[in-house]
């Protein structure tokens, strides 16, 4: 049976701009936040540039209060427009959003807390409620399907490149030694490491024949092993569309729902377009 038990109107009405993008309002009211944390990411960027933040130290500090009192206001009403606001304070979101308003707060005490409104950024990941576009969810959600689907695979992978550079690493230590630069065994590692994913920072390097064979022989690997977690994950991504088109159902198999409403009760997501009931709660969406 359905709870059917709603909230008042005005806290439908609050969540409804807040956590929903479905209707103008919503809408605005996202756009409106993600220019905000855009606009607060630049200032912790310039202020950090030397002499910039001391010249323009005053209009730094006003605008980012302003921004932090926002955004202060915006975690209130989130907080107080659900029906169980636990749900919201400790899921993902709503850590963020926490870590992103208090640093301002924490320098009257202690100081020093500003750059960690770089947390921010993370908020930003909004921006594809906003879009409701069935592609690009649609293509995120294979994508995630296909990286799940790989990670097996991928571990075992990444356990068979740690075996290899812990060999090479070992053999380059026996080769070159601390005269060379290869001064312990973790240190050879970490070269191995470097050199087998083709980052190369040039710190170290081999010096003997033997070392600069065995050198040739990792770089020669790091090759074929960058092509092997996107073959993996692009095999599992073929085979995710192959199942799909050979289970044909009512709905094409490259749809998805883009039902952005968010449950007032349990704030679950993902519901069908036509959903008038949570499916988790079963809590009324619509007045």
């Amino acid at each position: 049976m359905h709870n059917t038990t709603s909230a008042p109107a005005w806290k439908r009405k609050i969540h409804e701009i807040i956590y929903e993008a479905d209707t103008p309002a919503g809408k605005w009211f996202d756009v409106i936040l993600l220019v905000l944390i855009v606009i607060s990411l630049i200032l912790v960027m310039l202020e950090s540039i030397p002499g910039l933040g001391e010249k323009y130290a005053i209009p730094f500090i006003t605008a980012e209060w302003i921004v932090t009192i926002f955004f202060t206001i915006e975690y209130i009403l989130r907080v107080i427009s659900i029906n169980k606001p636990t749900k919201y304070i400790f899921s993902f979101y709503g850590i963020i959003d926490f870590l992103s308003t208090i640093p301002l707060y924490l320098t009257f005490f202690f100081g020093g807390f500003s750059a960690l409104l770089a947390v921010r950024s993370l908020r930003l990941l909004r921006v594809f409620r906003i879009l409701k576009v069935t592609r690009y969810i649609g293509e995120a959600d294979k994508l995630s399907k296909a990286i799940k689907s790989s990670g097996p695979k991928i571990a075992v992978f990444l356990f068979a490149v740690m075996v290899v550079s812990i060999i090479f690493g070992t053999l380059m230590y026996l080769v070159e030694g601390p005269e060379h630069g290869f001064d312990s065994i973790p240190k050879s590692i970490y070269w191995c490491i470097v050199t087998l994913t083709t980052v190369g920072f040039g710190d170290i390097a081999p010096e003997t024949p033997l070392g600069q064979f065995l050198a040739t022989l990792i770089m020669i690997m790091g090759y074929g092993i960058i092509a092997v977690p996107t073959g993996i994950v692009s095999a599992e991504y073929a085979q995710d569309l192959k199942s799909k088109s050979d289970n044909l159902g009512s709905e094409s198999p490259n749809y998805r729902h883009v039902n952005t409403q968010v449950c007032q009760n349990c704030l679950a997501k993902k519901h069908q377009d036509a959903a008038q009931f949570c499916h988790k709660c079963g809590y009324p969406l619509h007045d």
